[in-house]
């Protein structure tokens, strides 16, 4: 079923105070206002001299038919929905993370190119999953790496749970599509992720890699690449995940599908 976020006047507030958007607090006043901010307000975020910029999506402009992606590549548009969350999530990521953002568009570029625009590759559909759904884990300890390889949701979110607020396991959201599900505070988040093991580096140094790896074409070119987690169970994600029961019945731990095996973590 497909999912409708809420009408803007009735998300509630809390929500913005709550884990994952309250990381997203310096762009309170496009989430948080009366009204839904313009395209104007969201270019005057961009820094000075971008090579790109926010155009509002309308018939006139989807009469040029270029595929999406080709638009920002040939005329540096990024067509937005105006008055639409998921857009505006879409925006708020390309203002924190232009460089991802852009690497994303050239590889789907690339495979456009060769799989022409009716026609999709198995690293589109990893590049798009991460788009919309990605997460960046850095993991310090490869014993909570082999929980999470057993799909041991309960050791790695209830007994590890430490780990989580330490620092032995570090996330960067970047799928604007999960910030439009957390505008709901009942839904039960899952993200796409890519991960990288390292005992000393920050999550900053995981972004760099994985930046640079997706650049490059050394990651996402196929979506088993990505590795499901359930971001409910992370401390502060969830209203419920603080009791244990949450843990034992909650229905987006899934068990590992029989023969599914994940690559090794990325080193950094």
């Amino acid at each position: 079923m497909r999912y409708h976020a809420p009408a803007r006047e009735a998300v509630d507030p809390a929500v913005f105070d709550r884990l994952p958007l309250a990381d997203w607090g310096d762009y309170a006043a496009l989430l948080g206002g009366a009204a839904w901010p313009s395209i104007v307000q969201l270019n005057q975020r961009l820094p000075a001299g971008t090579a790109y910029r926010f155009v509002a999506q309308t018939p006139g402009l989807l009469a040029d038919g270029l595929h999406y992606e080709l638009r920002i590549a040939e005329r540096g548009e990024i067509a937005t929905r105006e008055g639409n969350w998921h857009d505006l999530f879409n925006a708020l990521i390309w203002l924190r993370h232009p460089a991802l953002k852009q690497a994303l568009n050239h590889r789907q570029v690339s495979e456009i190119a060769h799989m022409g625009p009716s026609q999709r590759s198995r690293a589109q559909y990893a590049l798009t999953q991460f788009d919309e759904g990605g997460v960046i884990v850095l993991v310090r300890d490869p014993g909570l790496l082999a929980l999470w390889d057993a799909h041991d949701w309960h050791e790695l979110f209830w007994r590890q749970r430490q780990a989580w607020i330490d620092g032995r396991l570090q996330l960067l959201l970047f799928g604007h599509a999960l910030l439009e599900l957390a505008l709901n505070p009942a839904k039960l988040l899952v993200g796409k992720a890519l991960v990288f093991q390292s005992p000393r580096a920050t999550i900053a140094d995981g972004l760099a890699h994985a930046l640079k790896a997706i650049a490059s074409g050394g990651l996402l070119n196929d979506p088993l690449e990505l590795r499901p987690l359930p971001l409910a169970g992370i401390p502060g994600w969830h209203v419920d995940n603080g009791h244990e029961v949450f843990h034992r019945t909650t229905v987006c731990y899934q068990p590992k599908r029989a023969g599914r095996e994940y690559p090794p973590a990325s080193r950094c």
